[in-house]
């Protein structure tokens, strides 16, 4: 699962490697982006957010990848084959190196995979990897994490035994959460991804050449790739800029070659216009926008105050009068990219709401001069802002209640969530492949590192661990409509819209392939120069 989403001023320009406005030189392809997040990690094994995940695609690459077609392919494994009961596959790794020159292995997937799943190493997506064989008793520490059901056979060839035949596996191995990393490196530099410099080895079309923290990056073509041939992109530069109006006016001044989604966002304020000239572009993301409530803490602790809370919101003027970008008001948790999405709740039902609010109230034996007070802290956004300023304000006219809001940096907010220490707090999924599970496999246990609402039902497990292994695909999705049933009765999250991606690109620029995982693949790009 993605998490959507640090702050550079202008000042600091002339100290790093950002440059100054150059004409576009027609000997050289090279383009200029801009990421609004200072990356917190770029170990592939541990990133959880976008900024990281897109700076690490470019310079790493799994064993199969997302095509132009949107269809799963080949990469660092040419051929797979698969049993006939669809729980052993085996992939046979071509020729490719790392940045240093060493051969790519299926030892270094083998090493990855089994320490992500090394109970002492954190990472957040972990439970992506559940469908291994043994993966999920490795990782709570019951067996060996030798037990796990992946096995490099040779260098070239990897084993793969899964716990239950898993249909969208293929899907999974093509997301970040399967990519591997060097062991030869990793097993001597514990810190090799925090800086750039010999230990940040990848193997991907791009590599890092370099990383001022909180300033820029610049990546260029690997002349390892083994797809080399496929590359125009001699250099992708990258600058760190949160506030979306500096990005924007970089962008109208000739300073980016791209603003906006998937890497950063657009300022609210200006999408009307770009649209009225033609210029913004939109495309669904298969993503969710949405509150989270600390189940474990007062008053979100109460079901009715929850719902009371989640009903009020009037998700239509948000995306009318702030986000502004043909969003579709969400009622349930699930994205329409994944499937039909069923209504759970009216929208903006504030006779509902006060009605819940009062029930919450008398459960809690609580005056409503009394109700304990709520903080709802979100991410240093100009859209986040603005979202929490018009949802204060809505509970404020449903309930009489006055929302403090906190404008939170990114890694403090993680932490934050991270340590419950929080009442309801902003957050954004993207799918991280083409499946419901990718949502509910963050709730599915009360203890999965990205279950920060604290929110767990036996019944709900049940229904999942029940759809993991089942191979019918009608029966599969009834038990997973039946599941979120469960989970949007008890809303440990409000849903507030489904994710729309909006960006503006220099007209020569081309070959920039989008998917509705959030993902940029600038692999094919291209500068079309006269």
């Amino acid at each position: 699962m993605r998490l959507l989403i640090t702050l550079c001023l202008l000042a600091i320009l002339g100290t790093g490697c950002q440059k100054k406005v150059q004409p576009i030189d027609e000997n050289r392809q090279a383009i200029r982006l801009n990421i609004h997040t200072e990356p917190p990690t770029l170990d592939a094994r541990k990133a959880t957010d976008t900024s990281s995940i897109g700076i690490i695609n470019m310079c790493f690459e799994g064993l199969m990848k997302r095509g132009r077609d949107r269809t799963i392919h080949p990469a660092i494994s040419y051929h797979v084959e698969i049993s006939d009961d669809n729980q052993f596959y085996t992939f046979h790794l071509r020729p490719a190196k790392w940045w240093d020159d060493k051969p790519v292995t299926a030892y270094d997937f083998e090493h990855t995979w089994r320490t992500i799943l090394d109970p002492q190493f954190p990472s957040g997506f972990a439970e992506d990897l559940y469908v291994l064989k043994n993966a999920k008793a490795a990782k709570n520490g019951k067996i060996s994490v030798n037990e796990i059901g992946v096995k490099a056979l040779d260098a070239k060839t990897l084993r793969v035994e899964l716990e239950y035949p898993a249909p969208y596996f293929l899907d999974l191995v093509a997301s970040h959460s399967f990519l591997a990393v060097p062991s030869h490196i990793t097993k001597l530099y514990p810190k090799w991804a925090d800086n750039c410099g010999p230990n940040f080895v990848g193997n991907g079309p791009y590599k890092l050449k370099t990383w001022k923290h909180h300033n820029c990056i610049e990546l260029v073509k690997n002349e390892y790739y083994w797809d080399l041939d496929v590359v125009t992109l001699d250099e992708i530069d990258l600058s760190i800029i949160e506030d979306p109006n500096t990005e924007l006016n970089m962008f109208e001044s000739g300073e980016l070659d791209w603003a906006g989604y998937p890497l950063s966002n657009l300022p609210t304020d200006a999408l009307q216009a770009l649209s009225q000239t033609n210029r913004l572009k939109t495309y669904p993301l298969s993503g969710t926008y949405y509150y989270i409530f600390n189940v474990n803490q007062p008053p979100f602790d109460n079901l009715n105050i929850r719902k009371a809370f989640s009903y009020a919101i009037d998700r239509k003027a948000i995306i009318d009068n702030i986000t502004l970008a043909h969003q579709t008001p969400a009622t349930s948790f699930i994205p329409p990219a994944i499937w039909d999405v069923q209504s759970y709740f009216e929208d903006n039902n504030i006779e509902e709401a006060r009605k819940f609010f009062e029930l919450g109230l008398e459960e809690m034996g609580c005056k409503r001069k009394n109700f304990p007070k709520i903080t709802l802290i979100y991410n240093s956004s100009e859209a986040h802002h603005k979202i929490a300023q018009a949802i204060q304000e809505q509970w404020f006219q449903a309930f009489g209640i006055r929302v403090k809001l906190a404008n939170v940096e990114w890694k403090v907010f993680l932490n934050e969530l991270a340590h419950k220490q929080f009442q309801v707090a902003r957050m954004g999924g993207i799918a991280g492949y083409n499946d419901p599970m990718s949502f509910f496999d963050l709730y599915k246990y009360p203890k999965s590192p990205n279950n920060y609402s604290g929110w767990s039902n036996p019944e709900f497990t049940r229904l999942i661990e029940t759809a993991e292994r089942c191979v019918d695909p009608q029966e599969r999705e009834k038990l997973l409509r039946d599941a979120e049933s469960i989970f949007m009765s008890e809303l440990p999250i409000s849903p507030i819209y489904y994710y729309q991606g909006t960006f503006i690109k220099k007209e020569y620029l081309r070959g920039v392939e989008l998917t509705e995982f959030s993902d940029a693949d600038f692999k094919f790009a291209f500068l079309e120069l006269q």
